[in-house]
């Protein structure tokens, strides 16, 4: 998959906290995507999904979506596509690893997508 502005626009939208156009834009690209990447762009679109189930107060789908979302997010590596994957990964786990926080919007900060420097 090579950059594309769609994958840009899709990473600006995650960190303005637009998770549900951010799972939006990268499907269309998901849709006609090979291997392998077509698997990272699943584990990105599961991690919006995730977020935007969890300002809809859903937690049992913030925690299923997450879940599924860093599983196929593992299977790259820490600076795929020049994005700071280890450190999303990261702090995905953390809201992973403490299903309540689903339901304190004040628990933590929501994710965000870097590029690595």
């Amino acid at each position: 998959m090579k950059e594309s502005k769609q994958f840009r626009r899709g990473i600006a939208l995650f960190n303005a906290r637009r998770f549900f156009e951010a799972h939006e834009a990268w499907e269309e690209l998901w849709l006609v995507e090979p291997e392998p990447e077509k698997t990272f762009l699943q584990g990105l679109i599961q991690l919006a999904a995730a977020f935007h189930h969890h300002g809809r107060g859903n937690p049992r789908g913030t925690q299923s979506l997450l879940a599924a979302g860093l599983a196929k997010l593992r299977r790259f590596p820490d600076d795929h596509r020049g994005l700071a994957l280890a450190a999303l990964r990261a702090d995905a786990e953390r809201w992973a690893g403490k299903p309540g926080a689903a339901t304190d919007a004040g628990a933590m900060k929501l994710p965000r997508i870097r590029r690595i420097a």
